[in-house]
């Protein structure tokens, strides 16, 4: 997935991966699956992606803080 932020174009697939969770099996409505990114220039993104009554019924790529990478990380532990 491709995002302009400002001026710079990011996209996943030229980020590296930090960490990959799943909430819920495949096929649940309300399942999804969250993967912090982090870019070249050191900005942290998450990318979800789920069914229908999920957090994420359409893909989706926001920037991070690294405040709020460190409290999404914990929850995540």
């Amino acid at each position: 997935m491709k995002k302009t932020v400002g001026k710079k174009v990011y996209d996943t697939m030229e980020m590296s991966v930090v960490k990959q969770v799943a909430h819920g099996a495949y096929g649940d409505p309300a399942g999804y699956e969250e993967i912090l990114y982090v870019a070249e220039d050191g900005k942290y993104f998450l990318y979800g992606i789920g069914g229908e009554t999920s957090p994420y019924p359409t893909e989706k790529l926001v920037s991070l803080a690294k405040a709020k990478v460190a409290a999404w990380e914990k929850e995540n532990a």
